[in-house]
């Protein structure tokens, strides 16, 4: 990745040693720090949660700053793009400050950037805080994943990513239901304010910890870090509004795409073989990383699309208060977990990691699918119960599928990898956000033209329908009551599509799964040839 700079006319030539992470534990693993890996589990909980926990709050966000719809999903943006291109450096700033003061400095920034987004006085306010909080809380997923695993002996990894997908798997679900109850009982803003006394514990719990390290003198690969910055930015700013300004129509997205592609391509060509490129490319050629972290992007487009998807389904279309449509996660949220706990302990040192991942995303598409078949009578058990079904792939699918793309990784290097794997799986998120987005709007629009073609004289059915609503063809209400009627069914069969689809792209996940090595004994984490 990077290095420090060379003295003397020939330090250009010759290698230095790749700077280290400090280690947690020297030389023995044998006690694991249970207050360091509660902090960093709260602190990477808090990150992954700021994501969907805003989303239930947007509707009251929308008249407490006047905004317009198109305006407010800049609160979503700005986190989003602003973690986004910060994530990926999260193993360079590791190198240049350590461990310990950039585990703090993420901690007191997202903190304090959290306390500041709840007393936003506007719109314009809220979006500079929540670019900070992006900035700050970028490091903490890619930092807590390599601190725990540093932690933990290599035999005990299964427990370790069981621990961890409690805050990466577990608090995207669970965002939108404590959002949900936090904005009906109190206040939009304690969506916010409730990262503070967490944030405080976290910190707390994880001084003495870590050891204290001089700050290096790295040479910055500033080329590099600067076509990162596009290529990122700009790619999380098409996906993030792609749909709302109707995506290749419009001159700024088309400038966007060109963007990202260009210094996307750039920045893998200069850097593919350079030792000092802003990140270590040759991560990319171990055939378990590459192949892991691509499963992990496309389960992040399952994953978010599903969560972005089931708040409009349940509040928009079938009229659920927010605090109770946040109910709904609830189940598969405990579900994940405990599945999380024993796959964890248990079952990874019983199966190829391979098969117990093919097996969550057998189990998350088995839950999905139901969905495709939803109606607007659907009740609360019969949107929970396919729910928690998927819940359980979730569990089976994130710690084998960590533990084997990681198996090949260097302890030197889980920083750098922890950030680019929480890159592409953010980034999957944002795709699949992106996409159910367009599809809700096309297919509303597809199925809309195909139900109104039905509405004829010559259909019976109509008149039946007005008169048990008091109503004859005649009726001036009739035309804005089918109209109505015939949206909520075209809404209805756009989400059935789109539940199809995520179930589908599940699926398709499995051939990549196969692509990884098999372990050489069964355990979590195989051993090295």
């Amino acid at each position: 990745m990077t290095r420090r700079k060379a003295s003397g006319s020939g330090g250009r030539g010759r290698k230095p040693p790749p700077a280290r992470s400090e280690p947690l534990h020297e030389p023995e693993k044998d006690h694991v720090p249970v207050a360091l890996v509660v902090a960093v589990v709260l602190t990477a909980f808090l990150e992954v949660l700021d994501i969907t926990i805003v989303n239930v709050a947007l509707p009251h966000m929308l008249g407490a700053f006047a905004a317009t719809p198109d305006q407010i999903t800049w609160i979503l943006t700005s986190y989003m793009v602003a973690a986004a291109v910060v994530m990926p450096l999260t193993g360079f700033l590791s190198n240049w400050l350590g461990r310990r003061r950039l585990l703090f400095l993420s901690i007191i920034g997202f903190t304090a950037s959290s306390a500041l987004c709840g007393m936003a006085w506007n719109l314009e306010s809220m979006v500079v805080f929540r670019l900070a909080q992006g900035v700050f809380g970028a490091p903490l997923v890619p930092l807590s994943q390599g601190i725990i695993l540093d932690a933990f002996p290599k035999e005990r990894h299964g427990q370790a990513l069981a621990i961890f997908g409690l805050g990466i798997m577990v608090a995207p679900v669970a965002g939108p239901a404590l959002g949900g109850y936090l904005t009906e009982v109190y206040s939009w803003r304690t969506v916010f304010y409730i990262n503070i006394p967490i944030g405080i514990f976290a910190l707390v719990l994880a001084m003495g910890h870590l050891p204290k390290r001089a700050m290096k003198d790295i040479q910055t690969d500033w080329v590099g870090l600067g076509l990162l910055i596009l290529a990122v930015g700009a790619l999380q700013y098409v996906l993030d509004q792609g749909q709302t300004r109707d995506w290749f129509n419009s001159k700024v997205i088309v400038a966007g795409t060109v963007i990202a592609i260009f210094s996307g391509t750039a920045f893998f060509l200069r850097g593919w073989n350079k030792t000092d490129n802003i990140i270590d490319l040759s991560l990319l050629k171990d055939r378990n990383f590459i192949a892991g972290t691509l499963a992990i992007t496309a389960y992040g487009i399952s994953l978010y699309g599903w969560m972005a998807v089931m708040p409009l389904f349940t509040q928009r279309l079938l009229g659920y208060p927010p605090d109770l449509a946040g109910t709904l996660f609830i189940p598969r949220a405990l579900v994940s977990a405990l599945t999380l706990a024993i796959t964890g302990s248990i079952l990874v040192r019983m199966f190829d990691a391979r098969w117990l991942v093919t097996a969550g995303l057998i189990f998350t598409a088995l839950g999905t699918f139901p969905m495709a078949y939803f109606s607007l009578y659907v009740d609360f058990w019969g949107i929970a119960t396919p729910g928690m079904i998927a819940g359980i792939g979730t569990g089976l699918f994130f710690v084998p599928l960590t533990a084997a793309a990681f198996s090949s990784i260097s302890n030197e290097k889980y920083d750098e990898a922890s950030g680019f794997y929480a890159l592409m799986r953010g980034i999957g998120g944002s795709i699949g956000i992106a996409v159910v987005s367009w599809l809700l709007v096309r297919q509303s629009q597809v199925h809309f033209n195909e139900l109104t073609a039905h509405i004829t004289p010559f259909n019976r059915d109509i008149v039946p329908y007005l008169a048990e609503r008091g109503l004859t063809p005649l009726s001036p209400e009739a035309g804005p009551a089918m109209v109505q009627e015939i949206t909520r069914q075209a809404y209805m069969l756009a989400f059935n599509d789109i539940f199809w689809f995520i179930a589908v792209v599940t699926l398709a996940i499995i051939p990549l799964v196969f692509l990884m090595k098999r372990p050489e004994k069964m355990e979590l984490v195989p051993s090295r040839a």
